[in-house]
């Protein structure tokens, strides 16, 4: 268990072990809790205070499946609170492998240089002058890196939107196959890395030096069964690797709350055209790959490799969230053309869902048409030629709004919505505006609620209690390095009480079911202490005016949760 500190004032890195307050700690739960304690909460995020923080999961570089998470923490750019990014890829697994707990990133380049954090194969780090690589997409610099420092590397890297230290900046990670195509997209973390003066981070993935296991054969054994309820379990073991996270296209349409054209519509026009069945067909004529193995040890397979007319790759993985926002949103119903959005984003480095969002905003307030692809492919590339439009694209929704002097933005707290409008789904209302994050669709989304019967999407009866304990449990699960799509099977009793037993095993504890939730609530007041030292208020925990006067159709429904209800919601 180190902790590699990296100041990058002085350009002095250090490796040490965990301090006692934070051991236990991993993923979420580590990030939010050094920045609480560590980061003064109004300073500048672009500023030396400001700290940014690469933790894996608690269980990742073990043996268990669907742990290579990785969070990436700061004081959020976008929100101006606390934010936590979560990656997918191979960097969390490198770490755990070298018994890397967390990397801290503090202080400022003053040099105007930019660098390469090296973390070699014994957890040695270092920094290497990357001034060279100023400029570079992340596609050709991540390729450059793997010639330079091999092939079993981990990459983190920003592309020009993180040098020109934009609100919607991504860091990039690379997949098992090396390509920078998973992102730690949401909050601007990407923008608070170039403000460090830090293009990439090069992780040696080949590390034997991961903490030990309290119990090896029970965690084993533990690790096994849980591996069997995610195959089990009907969403990880059949949807997810027939049709990938695209296969909920069809059914949030059916539900009328795909939130399409800057959303004023909860049904797309044409959205079978970008439905995962239409997706898998296509690229499986096509040649393509629809069950891509993308992160280590995903045994769930929900990633694709699409590629074009010619067979030649375009990108991965073509995700729901990003057909949404880059085709429900925009009005674009051309899978071809939102590939090739998905690959600009990846390429640029920003986060495909606040920029979609960002586009479709703008196309509402009539800058271009609602459909245009060729011109939002314009408006993306224009991010990378630093242009006046590519940089208030870049900032993110509320930035364009107040360019063109528009009030439709579907954002809270400067982050955008996502692909679920709040008046068909009435629990993501709630999560949208509360969770500490600024709305987001891993903090606490309710579709299975919904998806189960459990709960119906369009009354308010029901909807607070459910956003909160969904929050709580993402927050736990965050803190443990486990995909969000693998903690479905958390919900049956038989994967419920493997990964009980798969904690214990690792960490030598007696945790009972209800410590699982109390590490989130742990968690989430850590966060929203954070937000309230830096002046954020209930009357920063509220929904767009729009949603509550502008019903949805089809439903024709606005969004029924009381602002005396939302304050009720994490009211721990």
């Amino acid at each position: 268990m180190k902790f590699i500190k990296v100041n990058m004032t002085d350009k002095s890195t250090a490796i040490g072990d965990v301090p006692e307050k934070y051991l236990g700690l991993g993923g979420r739960g580590l990030t939010s809790t050094i920045i609480n304690a560590e980061v003064p909460a109004t300073c500048d995020p672009l500023g030396p205070d400001n700290k940014l923080i690469i933790a894996p999961g608690a269980l990742s570089g073990t043996s268990l499946v669907n742990t290579s998470r990785v969070s990436i923490g700061a004081k959020s750019p976008l929100t101006g609170g606390i934010k936590e990014s979560n990656a997918g890829g191979t960097t969390a697994a490198a770490l755990g492998h070298l018994g890397i707990t967390a990397i801290i990133i503090e202080g400022q380049t003053t040099d105007d240089e930019l660098y390469i954090l090296r973390i070699d194969g014994q957890g040695a780090a270092s920094l290497v002058p990357a001034t060279e690589y100023r400029g570079m997409k992340t596609y050709a610099l991540t390729e450059t890196l793997l010639e330079t420092y091999g092939e079993k590397s981990s990459i983190l890297v920003i592309g020009p939107a993180g040098e020109y230290q934009l609100a919607s900046a991504s860091i990039q990670a690379s997949d098992v196959d090396g390509r920078p195509c998973r992102a730690a997209g949401r909050g601007g973390m990407g923008a608070v890395m170039g403000a460090k003066g830090i293009k990439a981070i090069v992780i040696d993935q080949q590390g034997k030096n991961a903490d030990a296991i309290a119990d090896p054969e029970g965690f084993k054994q533990a690790a096994k069964a849980f591996a069997q309820s995610v195959k089990a379990h009907p969403f990880t073991g059949q949807l997810l690797p027939a049709l990938g996270t695209a296969g909920l296209v069809g059914a949030v349409n059916s539900m009328g709350a795909f939130p399409s054209l800057n959303a004023t519509k909860g049904v797309m026009d044409g959205w079978e055209k970008v439905s995962g069945e239409a997706l898998a067909e296509l690229n499986g004529k096509r040649g393509g790959n629809n069950s891509h193995l993308g992160c280590s040890q995903c045994i769930i397979r929900c990633s694709n490799e699409i590629v074009d007319a010619k067979g030649a790759f375009v990108t991965s993985s073509l995700e729901y969230e990003t057909i949404w926002s880059m085709g429900g949103m925009t009005g674009i119903d051309d899978l071809d053309i939102i590939a090739r959005l998905d690959r600009l984003c990846d390429d640029m480095g920003v986060d495909t869902m606040n920029t979609g969002v960002a586009i479709g905003v703008a196309m509402d307030a009539g800058k271009i048409n609602f459909g245009d692809g060729e011109a939002a492919i314009d408006m993306l590339e224009q991010i990378g030629q630093g242009t006046e439009l590519g940089k208030i694209i870049g900032n993110g929704p509320d930035a364009v709004g107040n360019h063109f002097n528009h009030k439709r933005v579907p954002t809270v707290k400067g982050q955008s919505i996502a692909a679920y409008d709040p008046r068909g789904m009435q629990g993501n209302a709630v999560t949208y505006a509360t969770s500490p994050m600024g709305a987001d669709h891993t903090a606490g989304n309710v579709l299975g609620e919904y998806m189960s019967g459990a709960l119906d999407p369009l009354k308010p009866e029901g909807q607070v209690e459910a956003s909160r304990n969904t929050q709580i449990a993402m927050a736990a699960v965050d803190c443990t390095g486990l995909c969000l799509l693998a903690s479905f099977a958390l919900t049956t009793p038989e994967g419920g009480e493997a990964f009980l037993k798969v904690m214990n095993a690792k960490f030598g504890t007696q945790l009972g079911p209800d410590d699982i939730p109390a590490m989130g609530v742990r968690v989430l007041k850590e966060e929203l202490e954070f937000n309230r030292k830096a002046g954020l208020t209930n009357a920063d925990d509220r929904l767009p005016e729009f949603f509550y006067t502008e019903p949805l159709p089809p439903h024709n429904k606005v969004v029924l949760i009381s602002p005396e209800e939302l304050d009720t919601a994490l009211n721990f």
